[in-house]
Formats: C-alpha cells, sequence, structure tokens
C-alpha cells in the first residue's frame, strides 16, 4: 500500500481535508480530528493527512502532563489497545484505525504508537511507521530495539540522514555495542553504494558495470557492500586484503576488514590475531577496541560449544566446562578492563552486571554503585542494584531504589515498564499485596502482554471474587 500524498485525495476528500485542517488552525482540535478521521478511514496511506491527524492529536492531549492524568488516560485506553492488538492479527489497517482513537485521547500511548508503526510497516507505509517511532523513541532513547526499527523505517522511506543520526546518537550512548557498530557499518555500506551511482541502476543512464568507472572497484564495492556474502567471495576478499596488508602493515582499516572477515567466517583466532595487531598499533587506548576483542572470544567460546556432539556420553561434563571457561573470562577480562580504565563507568556497568549474572551478589554491588554516576548507565545500574538488594533480603532498600529511579522516568516506556515490574515482585516478596497489583496494573494499562501482568492482574480479580 504505496503512501500518498493530498494531491493524490479526491476532490471531496481534498474539501473535507480543508475544514479540517482550517478547523485545526483555529485549535477546535476535536473537529479536525473527527475529519481528518474521516478521510484516513478511506485513504489510510495518506502521509500528510495522517501527520495532520497526528498535529491535532497532540493539541488536544498538550495539557495532559500531570502524572495522574496520564494515568487515567492510559488506564481508560487499556481495553483498547487490548482490541487493537487482537485487530492486528487480522487486519492492520483495522488496527491503526482503533490505535488511532487511542492517541486522540493520549497523544504520547507507547502502546498505541507500538500497534501503528507495526501495522503501518505490515502495510508497507515506513513514513507512517516513522511518525510513531520517533515519539517512542523520543520517550525511550537508550531502547535499542525501538531505535533499531527505527532506522530501519527510516531507511525504507528513503531517509537514511535521519537514520544515520539515531545511530550515531545511540553509539554516543553504547560507545561500546556491536550491535549499534555493525548497523552503522550497514548503513555505511547502503549509502557508499547510494554514492557510487548503484541509486540510478534501471535507469537509461547509468548500467550496473558503469557506475564506477573502475571495473576492479566495482566488484570489491559489490563484495564488501553485499549483506550475505558467499565463502568465494569472503575468500576473494581476504586473498586481496591479505596481499595489501604486507605493504600497509599499519592500515588500520585495513586491519579492522581482515578480523571482521575472519570473525564472519567464524575463525575466530584470525579474527582476534588481526584485532590485536589493531590493539598494538593503537596502543591500547581504544576501550572499545578492547570490547570488540573480548566479545569475539566469547563468540569463540559460544563456537567451541556448538560443536560438541550432544549424544556424546560426556557432552554435558565438556558443556559444563566451557560455559564456565567463558563465563570465568568475561568477568576477568572486564575486571582487567574496569582496572586500566578506571574512570569508564560503562565498563563498571558491564563489570557488575557479569557479577550479577555469575551469583556473585556481593561483588556486583560496588559497581553497579559507581556506574549510577554515569547518566546514560544510571537507572539500568540502579535497577540491577535494586535486584542485588533484593537477593540479599535488603527488599526496603531495594524498592526505595526503584522508586528514586521511577522519579527520573517521566514517559512509561519499556525501561519504566521494567523498573515498574521489578518493584511490583519486590512487594510481592515483602508480602504488600496491594502495592504489588497497583504496580502490575500500571503495566497491564500499557501492554497486558508484558511477561505475566495479566495472569497476575487475573488472579488477583478471582480472588476478590
Amino acid at each position: 500500500m504505496p503512501e500518498k500524498t493530498l494531491n493524490d485525495l479526491p476532490g471531496e476528500l481534498r474539501k473535507i481535508y480543508s475544514k479540517g485542517y482550517e478547523a485545526y488552525q483555529r485549535e477546535n482540535f476535536d473537529y479536525a480530528i473527527e475529519l481528518f478521521n474521516q478521510i484516513l478511514i478511506r485513504e489510510p496511506a495518506n502521509y500528510e493527512c495522517r501527520m495532520a491527524l497526528r498535529g491535532a492529536q497532540r493539541g488536544k492531549s498538550g495539557a495532559k502532563t500531570g502524572f495522574f492524568k496520564r494515568a487515567l488516560s492510559s488506564a481508560s485506553s487499556a481495553p483498547l489497545v487490548g482490541k487493537a492488538q487482537l485487530a492486528m492479527r487480522k487486519s492492520p489497517q483495522e488496527a491503526i484505525q482503533i490505535a488511532e482513537q487511542i492517541l486522540s485521547s493520549d497523544a504520547n500511548s507507547v502502546g498505541a504508537h507500538k500497534i501503528i508503526a507495526e501495522a503501518a510497516l505490515a502495510l508497507d507505509m515506513p513514513r507512517t511507521a516513522v511518525m510513531s517511532l520517533e515519539v517512542m523513541h523520543r520517550n525511550s532513547p537508550e531502547d535499542k530495539d525501538v531505535a533499531f526499527q527505527l532506522v530501519d523505517a527510516c531507511i525504507a522511506s528513503g531517509e537514511k540522514p535521519k537514520a544515520e543520526k539515531v545511530l550515531t546518537d545511540l553509539r554516543k550512548v553504547f560507545p561500546n555495542d556491536g550491535d549499534v557498530y555493525q548497523k552503522l557499518k550497514d548503513l555505511s555500506a547502503r549509502q557508499s553504494l547510494d554514492e557510487g551511482g548503484y541509486s540510478k541502476l534501471g535507469t537509461n543512464t547509468s548500467s550496473y558495470r558503469d557506475a564506477l568507472k573502475d571495473k576492479d572497484e566495482t566488484v570489491r564495492m559489490e563484495q564488501e557492500n553485499k549483506q550475505v556474502r558467499s565463502d568465494d567471495r569472503n575468500a576473494d576478499l581476504l586473498k586481496d586484503y591479505e596481499s595489501r596488508v604486507n605493504n600497509e602493515p599499519t592500515n588500520l582499516k585495513l586491519l579492522r576488514n581482515l578480523a571482521e572477515l575472519y570473525a564472519e567466517r567464524k575463525d575466530f583466532d584470525r579474527a582476534i590475531e588481526y584485532f590485536e595487531k589493531m590493539a598494538a598499533l593503537d596502543g591500547g587506548n581504544d576501550s572499545s577496541l578492547q570490547q570488540q576483542i573480548a566479545a569475539t572470544k566469547v563468540k569463540r567460546f559460544n563456537a567451541q560449544l556448538a560443536q560438541l556432539d550432544a549424544s556424546a556420553p560426556d557432552y554435558a561434563e565438556k558443556a559444563a566446562q566451557i560455559t564456565a571457561d567463558r563465563d570465568n573470562f568475561q568477568v576477568d577480562e572486564c575486571k582487567a578492563r574496569a582496572e586500566r580504565y578506571p574512570t569508564d563507568m560503562t565498563i563498571r556497568f558491564e563489570l557488575g552486571v557479569l557479577y550479577f549474572k555469575a551469583g556473585k551478589v556481593g561483588e556486583a554491588m560496588p559497581e553497579l554503585q559507581k556506574a549510577t554516576r554515569n547518566p546514560n548507565k544510571r537507572l539500568q545500574a540502579m535497577n540491577y542494584l535494586a535486584q542485588c538488594y533484593a537477593k540479599r533480603n535488603m527488599n526496603d532498600l531495594a524498592a526505595s531504589t526503584i522508586l528514586d529511579a521511577l522519579k527520573e522516568k517521566p514517559n512509561f516506556d519499556a525501561e519504566k515498564m521494567e523498573l515498574t515490574y521489578n518493584l511490583g515482585t519486590i512487594y510481592e516478596k515483602m508480602g504488600k499485596k496491594q502495592e504489588a497489583i497497583d504496580q502490575f496494573k500500571l503495566i497491564f494499562a500499557v501492554d497486558m502482554g508484558y511477561k505475566d501482568v495479566a495472569k497476575k492482574v487475573d488472579d488477583f480479580y478471582s480472588s476478590q471474587g
């Protein structure tokens, strides 16, 4: 369903749009919303009309900024969110219409925007999806999944500069994250193809092989930027890079290309060799490179696990040993990085989480406490710290830590949902059933499919008779 402009509307609908826009300018938001919806029911792919509708919805709910107003709005919209989720399975178009009803009362509803983004992508309406994903991303700028969805939608709608900005901002939040780095790399590859003339393919002015003057360079660009490379092409690239690196032993980009190609081929020993050559040239000052070396070594452990024969009598013993070696390596390596870069609170957070997952709560707590000084990791660190307190039965400290974190989260995004859920489970542990169910109901009003909140809420009301 290709997205359309106002010029694509038939005459009668353009007249309705003009009336709606006049109402919008006079701040008669209810009437504007009604008229815009009339158009979108008949022409759901009209992007400009939906953008005007979104402006009217924001105008109407602009005054609803208080916590209690937001909570009431979320509670009242819960049945519609559930209805839209059910409709999504059969008719994405109907799901969007229901979600628009929610946004007409609460323009920032995470549940409604989530449905619209999913439905719009299913209907091949990426610009419509971008509108909702941008709202979700603003509310939760550290949510990688939302950011990646926004990037993909921006690329699909031809908004590559916007996609690049999202990823660049995300890289500042997660400087050592391999997924973010790879996403940026893939986007750069797309842009290289476009700038090289590939976007002209299919026209009379350019052909595939003429996009670049140097045909050898054309072949290399094809191979470097193809997302799924064949083994033969990988081998050709490796041969090319290996021959070049002899003459350019200090070319960091070339060394990185070699390391990543070997990692892609699951030759982790060679990949690590080239990553470590980069580190030696850098003097070991790049903490993100050290993290990438560690991640590659973890992949090597995982590959060893995958290669074990599950039917062998000693499988369980060998698998347990490799798993223990991997987990111990991760902790020891991260600890060494934390000592080498003592002021990097992102590494402190990583170490605290590794200690927590290893069951070393005592070691995790001071690292997570230090990590709260990093504004980009503060709330996540507080969340894990609260869980550490709970494991030590310091439940009052756990609850107060999460309550402090919640004060810093005005928008009910994915991170706030997790904090709220954890607070509910801590209240359960403390025997505070009413306080616990109050937290679960807040989540239920936004996303009844989150973890087991639907069961908890159902069980609570069943127990009330």
